[in-house]
C-alpha cells in the first residue's frame, strides 16, 4: 500500500536551521520520493518503508534538540504526480 506524507518540522529553539537541512538531508539518502517546498517537505512510497524511515529519523532528530514540533499528514496514496487541473 502507497502511501504521501507531508511533514512540517519545526525545532522550537534558537539554532534550528541545522536540525531542518540534516533531517531533509537524511529523508533525500533514503531512496524514497521526497518533494519540498518552503512550508513543508513530502514522502511518497511503500507505507512500511515510509514509516520505517520516519520512525528512526525522527527520533534522531529529536534526539539531536531541545525542543521540537512536528506536524504529520498521511494520505492512503501516492500523490507524488499530483498536477492541479484548474
Amino acid at each position: 500500500m502507497n502511501i504521501s506524507v507531508e511533514l512540517t518540522f519545526s525545532p522550537l529553539q534558537d539554532t534550528f536551521e541545522e536540525h531542518i537541512i540534516n533531517f531533509i538531508k537524511k529523508l533525500r539518502a533514503s531512496g524514497l520520493t521526497i518533494l519540498e517546498n518552503p512550508l513543508s517537505t513530502q514522502v511518497y512510497g511503500d507505507y512500511d518503508e515510509v514509516m520505517r524511515v520516519l520512525n528512526s529519523e525522527i527520533k534522531e532528530a529529536f534526539k539531536l534538540m531541545d525542543k521540537g514540533l512536528l506536524f504529520m499528514k498521511i494520505v492512503k496514496s501516492d500523490r507524488s504526480d499530483y498536477e492541479p487541473h484548474f
